[in-house]
């Protein structure tokens, strides 16, 4: 299930073949468990109730664009944009909200749809005009960016609206609101993908997209329907983040992409597609999150963690190959 991250041995089997397939299966958790034990003994504010909470808090939001992000890097794509839709999504459910404090179902509403278009715009261009999905996203990035910007003036629109302070701020019970959408959107994307029809074509045109096709999968739906799906999904991020900072910003989402993608390659999809898994996506936007949280713990620059990321992604791309070639 945590493919990618670990590479397989040839060696024949005994005490040592047992360990490697015990690192194979589970060398994600034990990433995770060795960086919790790590921090905890480096920092004593690590492994608190309160900063515990703060990191699912904060590894929500990358963790629904990472689930967006799978499935697209499932598919063999990629989608470089996701943090200007999550600007787009911001300001308008903002703007909705700052009229009719009570509207929150339409705020969301509108705020995802739009991103979904956006995002299935990046598939059309994709899937019938044979843009790469690099180029593709690269050009909605700045598009969506710049309307975020232009529907704003460059200005914030404040939100006092406690309904929807309460998507990114609230609690239900000792769990942050936050979390329990987080959980919910994993739930029902991994149910798609692996229960249904369409999470098998998805596997099928990201695996072989020649053999998809003369297999009688329609290719191009595939293709715009996982970038709506995940533009959908980084307009409800983008929303969590309005909620969270009380206001809709136009400049909101800049980098974010970057953690989604290094969660899922970290997770072990690969990013030539067809090979992955939602649970390797979750651990590895854990591993993003307790990272991220332990470096500012200890009160490591900005740009440190900026260049620490990088090399992450670096290295997990080139195991990706190494363990394609193999």
């Amino acid at each position: 299930m945590f493919n990618g991250i670990l590479l397989k041995s040839n060696r024949p089997g005994g005490s040592s073949g047992l360990a490697e397939g015990v690192i194979r299966k589970y060398g994600l958790i034990l990433i995770l468990l060795l960086a919790v034990i790590t921090l905890s003994l480096i920092s004593d504010a690590f492994l608190t109730v309160t900063n515990l909470m703060n990191v699912l808090r904060q590894v929500s939001i990358n963790g629904i664009l990472a689930v967006g992000m799978t499935l697209v890097i499932l598919a063999a794509g990629i989608d470089l944009s996701i943090g200007s839709l999550m600007a787009v999504s911001a300001v308008i459910a903002a703007s909705i909200v700052a009229q009719s404090p009570d509207a929150l179902l339409l705020a969301l509403l509108a705020g995802m749809v739009a991103s979904g278009v956006f995002g299935g715009a990046s598939g059309m261009l994709s899937a019938k005009l044979n843009v790469a999905p690099f180029v593709a996203t690269l050009a909605m990035m700045t598009v969506a960016r710049g309307i975020a910007l232009l529907y704003t003036n460059g200005r914030p629109i404040v939100i006092d609206s406690p309904a929807f302070k309460f998507l990114g701020q609230g609690y239900i019970g000792p769990v942050p609101v936050p979390v329990v959408i987080f959980i919910a959107v994993a739930s029902i994307v991994s149910v798609v993908l692996y229960r249904t029809k369409f999470g098998r074509y998805i596997f099928a045109v990201g695996g072989n997209e020649n053999a998809a096709r003369v297999s009688g999968i329609r290719v191009d739906r595939v293709k715009i329907a996982v970038f709506a799906i995940n533009g959908l999904l980084a307009g409800l991020a983008g929303i969590l983040l309005a909620s969270r900072i009380s206001s809709g910003q136009p400049n909101s989402g800049m980098g974010y992409e970057l953690d989604a993608i290094a969660a899922v390659v970290i997770g072990g999809t690969s990013l030539f597609g067809g090979r992955g898994s939602m649970m390797g996506t979750i651990v590895g936007v854990l591993i993003i999150g307790v990272i991220n949280n332990g470096l500012n713990l200890l009160d490591v620059s900005s740009y440190w963690q900026q260049i620490i990321k990088g090399l992450i992604i670096a290295g997990a791309v080139i195991i990706d190959q190494r363990a394609k070639r193999e």
